[in-house]
């Protein structure tokens, strides 16, 4: 009996030792968890004691602190946001403006240049097939006249604010930073007082052009074959305009619209139109404005060296019946029938001019 007596306090007696060695453990354990962050309790609390600090060195902190989120406070000056002293959307706006508008942009006129330039120096663009000295008239006196009034303006725009937004890293490094202040005092005004009647001229052309810009079911056909540009040779059916270009004319509808609207913006930052309004139709205007101009290079290129015959088209009103023929077949069957009418079913006449369908 003594003996199963000690048998079990010794057995007691280990297990408490053993319980005793587990919650020294458990404690280590806590310890050891809990000691980094005490780190944390010590940073927290120095920071809480400097921020007191500075608050008791600078009480207007607070004051401060709202101005840069940028609440408005109180003036003496009427107007849109006066009581905004800064105002955080502008660094946002500035960053996008200067980082990927500018590259960008800049990347997407420089790779359609250098494709025309590439395409022209492979396939060389279209030639006329024949020519027959009888001549078509397309493009009225009015016509004409907003044409040019429009491209004359849209490249005056294009130079004076194009300029603006690559003049920090072209211009400046070559005239240095006064030369382009000076430019830039001349550039402004001449890019803001010319717009409106930009706007009037390029608003009238695509409503009398609007008519021959309707889409129709060949203009299909013509993308599919590359109308006429690719080295087959085939010219798919074309009406008074062919398919590209009432893409270009539906391009420069749209993308206009978005540059004169936030170009108006712009013009006048006095309407109700706060600074968020006011950066982001800037973003729009350059945007729209750079596409618009990539599109305007292929047009350039195609009225010039491109296709032979349209640039003499659009100075004197006349083109030869044999582009006609070759370019807008459709258009020019549709003519001819309407003379042969007028002529009691006889053939045109061997020369001069043929009015275009209305």
């Amino acid at each position: 009996m003594a003996q199963c007596k000690r048998s079990e306090t010794s057995t007691a007696g280990r297990r408490g030792k053993w319980r005793r060695y587990a919650i020294l453990f458990a404690v280590m354990a806590v310890a050891v968890m809990a000691l980094p962050l005490t780190g944390y309790m010590v940073t927290g609390l120095n920071t809480a004691q400097a921020q007191e600090a500075s608050d008791d060195a600078n009480p207007r902190s607070e004051y401060w602190r709202a101005v840069r989120e940028g609440d408005a406070g109180y003036t003496a000056v009427s107007g849109q946001e006066t009581g905004v002293l800064i105002q955080n959307g502008g660094q946002n706006w500035r960053q996008y403006r200067n980082g990927p508008v500018v590259f960008y942009g800049g990347l997407l006129l420089l790779g359609m240049v250098s494709a025309l330039l590439l395409y022209h120096l492979i396939i060389g663009g279209q030639k006329l097939e024949h020519e027959t000295g009888r001549l078509m008239l397309r493009w009225p006196a009015f016509d004409r006249v907003i044409h040019w009034s429009t491209a004359v303006l849209f490249i005056i725009l294009a130079i004076t604010g194009f300029s603006l937004l690559w003049g920090r890293y072209i211009l400046i490094p070559i005239f240095g930073a006064e030369g382009f202040a000076a430019y830039a005092n001349i550039a402004k005004p001449v890019h803001d007082y010319l717009a409106v009647p930009f706007i009037v001229a390029f608003t009238v052309g695509l409503l009398i052009w609007f008519k021959h810009n309707i889409p129709k079911s060949y203009d299909l056909k013509w993308f599919l074959e590359g109308g006429g540009y690719l080295p087959n040779g085939k010219h798919p059916p074309a009406g008074f305009s062919n398919a590209g270009e009432k893409a270009l004319y539906w391009t420069l509808l749209l993308g206009g619209i978005a540059m004169m609207v936030s170009g108006w913006f712009l013009l006048f930052p006095n309407m109700g139109f706060d600074r968020g309004q006011m950066q982001t139709a800037n973003i729009v205007h350059a945007v729209s404005a750079i596409i618009l101009m990539a599109f305007v290079f292929v047009h350039m290129y195609l009225a010039t060296i491109g296709s032979p015959g349209v640039l003499r088209g659009m100075v004197t009103g006349y083109i030869d019946e044999g582009y006609a023929q070759q370019h807008h077949p459709l258009w020019f069957d549709e003519v001819k029938g309407k003379v042969a009418a007028k002529t009691g079913g006889g053939a045109a006449p061997a020369a001069g001019p043929a009015s275009p369908a209305p």
